[in-house]
């Protein structure tokens, strides 16, 4: 594995950098750890294609240096199925905000989990819409605020790897931008996943969630992630009130499933023969 400069000169666009997000910002901590995992599976890079929406998230691709498309707000999926179908001996990754994959993007997460293709869904889950000005999104917490929820969010938050797990994706986890070598290795087995994997990396803003919220600087934010993010694996050590005021990480999830291109590519072989 490299490190450090290596890294960068091997997975970014270096006349591209410094990256444009908020001092204390999340998102660059997990998009150094996608292109670390990427590496670490030795990929050829001209086999792999980074999909992103609109949104803070959704500027990574911008900067890594692969076969890379930047789309429309919540539509990263569907470019991706796309591309998918059309080209199935690609990687296909896409990262995606908490806003842009879970409500604008809501459907077509749950329509690319359900027929289980093989795209590795990164959600950049920062629990708020950052670039356009702080908007309270599907997995802000019920009672905090955004500039549209002044007097607090009234709407029950997603837990975007149920949704994903209910769905049908095969491999569901979750991990922060805190626990980065967990992380890691949790983007490596959604890659390696032969089918729908969604990865919920929970980051932080301190800009607008946190100042909204009162959550202190960038290092209290993390020092939150770290402080209460229970492993999977530990769950039933905790009583069930303690572990109310805290969220699991780990993987959830890993089956194996008949994938979409392959199935889709047995109909073509199908019409083909009978054309014959």
């Amino acid at each position: 594995m490299n490190t450090g400069s290596q890294l960068i000169k091997n997975n970014f666009r270096v006349e591209k950098l410094p990256h444009i997000w908020c001092p204390g910002c999340g998102h660059g901590i997990l998009m150094r750890a996608v292109t670390e995992a990427i590496e670490n599976l030795n990929l050829d890079k001209k086999k792999v294609c980074i999909v992103s929406g609109i949104g803070c998230s959704s500027r990574a691709p911008g900067y890594m240096d692969f076969n890379t498309l930047h789309t429309t707000h919540g539509r990263a999926l569907a470019f991706a199925t796309g591309i998918k179908l059309a080209k199935p001996e690609l990687k296909v990754i896409v990262i995606t905000g908490d806003g842009d994959c879970t409500a604008i993007g809501g459907n077509h997460l749950i329509h690319a989990a359900r027929r289980n293709i093989d795209i590795t869904t990164i959600v950049f889950n920062n629990n708020i819409y950052g670039m356009t000005g702080g908007q309270y999104s599907p997995t802000t917490p019920k009672n905090e605020f955004g500039t549209t929820a002044p007097f607090g969010n009234i709407d029950k938050a997603f837990d975007v790897c149920k949704l994903a797990d209910g769905a049908g994706a095969t491999y569901v986890a979750r991990g922060t931008a805190y626990h980065v070598k967990q992380l890691i290795k949790l983007v490596e087995k959604g890659i390696n996943n032969k089918g729908f994997s969604l990865i919920d990396a929970i980051s932080i803003c301190p800009t607008y969630y946190g100042r909204k919220n009162k959550k202190g600087l960038a290092v209290d934010m993390m020092n939150y992630l770290k402080d209460n993010a229970v492993d999977v694996k530990a769950v039933k050590k905790f009583q069930k009130e303690i572990l109310e005021d805290k969220f699991v990480i780990g993987e959830f999830k890993n089956t194996t499933e008949p994938e979409y291109t392959d199935e889709y590519n047995k109909i073509l072989e199908k019409v083909k023969h009978l054309h014959k």
